[in-house]
């Protein structure tokens, strides 16, 4: 993947880690306290991420909640609208107010800023050979969307999330509105306590700091 021509805003749809919010799909074996120290350890790497992608003209945080970590140098911030998730992806992009986008969650710590810009090279400038750029998840969704123009943001708001066939049912999407889409690479998120500890496992960072502190090992482990 070539690096970005041009400048790109990066937008990341955030939720608040608050204890019994956050990550509850890490419970059990986790404690929703020790979910959200977690969670406040994703979000604040994948944050560090975006902070560390050259050529990023806006980052914009997507907020659900009320914490502390909103206030970020060099960041805007924007509250999440719409009851379903995909109405506030699809709300997201159309609320942030720029033109090349990239929305990202705070599921994938693993990622780096070099990682996004490369993405963003996908969609270039008005010759290029991506609209949208789509990168996969292993459980069938998606953590990245980028879109040279955001208001094709708006068919997001009818495909079910978190399903097997969410990042099919997004490309075949796009597809049906005539965007060329470029594949970026495939990354593992973080629901479950395996998900975390295989990610874990390949970071480092606070993520990988967290889960050693927060995560239990598995009971075969513990024996």
């Amino acid at each position: 993947m070539r690096l970005p021509t041009v400048r790109y805003a990066l937008l990341v749809l955030a939720k608040a880690p608050t204890p019994g919010l956050a990550k509850t799909r890490l419970c059990p074996p986790c404690t929703h306290r020790q979910a959200a120290h977690v969670a406040e350890a994703a979000l604040l790497d994948t944050l560090d991420a975006v902070d560390a992608a050259p050529l990023a003209a806006r980052r914009v945080l997507i907020v659900a909640g009320e914490s502390p970590l909103w206030s970020r140098p060099g960041w805007e911030v924007v509250g999440q609208r719409g009851d379903r998730l995909g109405e506030r992806i699809a709300n997201a992009f159309v609320d942030s107010d720029t033109d090349v986008s990239l929305l990202i969650g705070m599921d994938t710590p693993q990622v780096t800023g070099g990682l996004l810009a490369r993405c963003a090279g996908l969609l270039g400038d008005a010759g290029a050979r991506a609209d949208a750029v789509l990168g996969p998840a292993i459980d069938g969704g998606w953590w990245l969307l980028g879109l040279r123009d955001p208001s094709h943001a708006s068919m997001l708001a009818g495909i079910p999330t978190s399903r097997p066939d969410t990042g099919a049912r997004t490309r075949a999407a796009l597809v049906g509105e005539g965007l060329r889409v470029a594949r970026a690479p495939r990354l593992r998120d973080v629901d479950t306590a395996a998900d975390a500890r295989a990610v874990a496992a390949r970071c480092g960072g606070r993520f990988a700091d967290a889960v050693g502190q927060h995560v239990p090992a598995p009971v075969a482990e513990r024996a």
